[in-house]
């Protein structure tokens, strides 16, 4: 990951969650839908979140799974000091700032979990993650990819962002909120949605899925058989 995207989360850290509802129009069932998926498959799974931010997403499935134990991973220690704040009366979890693309766990997990993070990396990259998330899993754990995703045509895609930047442009955000917004999209690397699951299913997930999709945000899932 590079410097840029560091830097550019760094300094949106203090005010990332406020903004989500409104850079996320569909922000209730995208988190909703993706937390509804996730079946605890012990008594305290054990839990990593890529490109953990914040902790929004591993904080939504704490509320689900309370014993869960977490692990966040974050590039962007601003971002993580966020998600120390929020997780302060919650124990063992762990933080871990630095790039998840060359993260190497001897810890096996239960549960995956990562949100509009991947699609910043390039498609080799992904692909690599994708693989070294199946390898980090326990038998029959979990792995679900919240995120963006490119349209299959240059035409499906501008329709996305046309609506996305359309909404955008009327929540409430102030200019200089949008303007850091676009700033970071320039980022993004999306890839296609059938392009990611068959990555998915290529590297041996089973039960692969996209369980939700509202224009360029879709959830994707894949299990690791025992």
């Amino acid at each position: 990951m590079s410097s840029d995207i560091r830097m550019k989360f760094d300094h949106i850290s203090v005010n990332y969650d406020r903004q989500r509802k409104q850079l996320i129009p569909c922000f209730e069932d995208f988190y909703g839908i993706a937390l509804s998926m996730i079946k605890p498959v012990s008594e305290r799974p054990t839990v990593l979140d890529i490109g953990a931010g914040t902790g929004l997403f591993s904080s939504f499935l704490l509320g689900k799974i309370p014993d869960a134990r977490l692990t966040l991973i974050d590039i962007s220690e601003k971002m993580l000091n966020v998600a120390k704040e929020r997780f302060q009366d919650v124990s063992g979890v762990e933080y871990i700032v630095g790039d998840y693309t060359h993260y190497d766990s001897f810890q096996e997990y239960d549960i995956i979990i990562s949100a509009l993070s991947i699609h910043h990396l390039s498609d080799q990259q992904k692909y690599e993650l994708y693989k070294q998330c199946y390898s980090m899993l326990k038998p029959n754990g979990l792995f679900i990819n919240a995120d963006q995703v490119l349209g299959n045509t240059q035409y499906t895609d501008s329709l996305f962002k046309k609506h996305w930047k359309s909404g955008v442009e009327n929540s409430g955000l102030t200019k200089g909120e949008i303007s850091s917004a676009y700033e970071r999209i320039k980022l993004d690397q999306e890839a296609t949605l059938s392009q990611q699951l068959s990555w998915l299913r290529d590297i041996g997930f089973s039960d692969v899925d996209c369980v939700y999709k509202y224009y360029h945000f879709a959830v994707m899932l894949g299990r690791k058989l025992a």
